[in-house]
This record gives structure tokens, sequence and C-alpha cells, in this order.
């Protein structure tokens, strides 16, 4: 079993790791939000052209068989 640490001494650790931290610019997030967006909308015109394309083709496929 691991040993109980006392609640000041875990306070004191969690300090000391989180000064280890490097922590990211204003100008480093907006521009990984910026991406992400970018990225997103990529994506959803992508799945939406997909999407369109196979309905199409299953329509096609359903009403030659009709």
């Amino acid at each position: 079993m691991a040993s109980k640490t006392n609640p000041f001494t875990f306070l004191q650790q969690v300090r000391a790791e989180t000064a280890k931290v490097t922590w990211p610019s204003r100008r480093e997030t907006m521009i990984s939000t910026l991406m992400v967006f970018v990225m997103v909308f990529f994506a959803a015109a992508f799945f939406f052209a997909a999407d369109q394309l196979m309905g199409w083709v299953i329509g096609l496929i359903l009403n030659v068989g009709l």
C-alpha cells in the first residue's frame, strides 16, 4: 500500500509540478484554436459531401431496381 501524504505536503507537491508546466502563450492558444476551427470546417464539408454522394448513389441504385 502507498504511504499517506498529509494535505499540506500534497499541495506543495502539486504546486511544484504545476510550476514545471510550460503554458502556451496567448498567440499560440489563438493559433491553435483557429486551426481547430479550420479543421472542423474541412471535416464537416468533407463528411457533408461524402454523405450527399453516397445518398445520390444509393438513390440511383434503388431507383434502378424499381
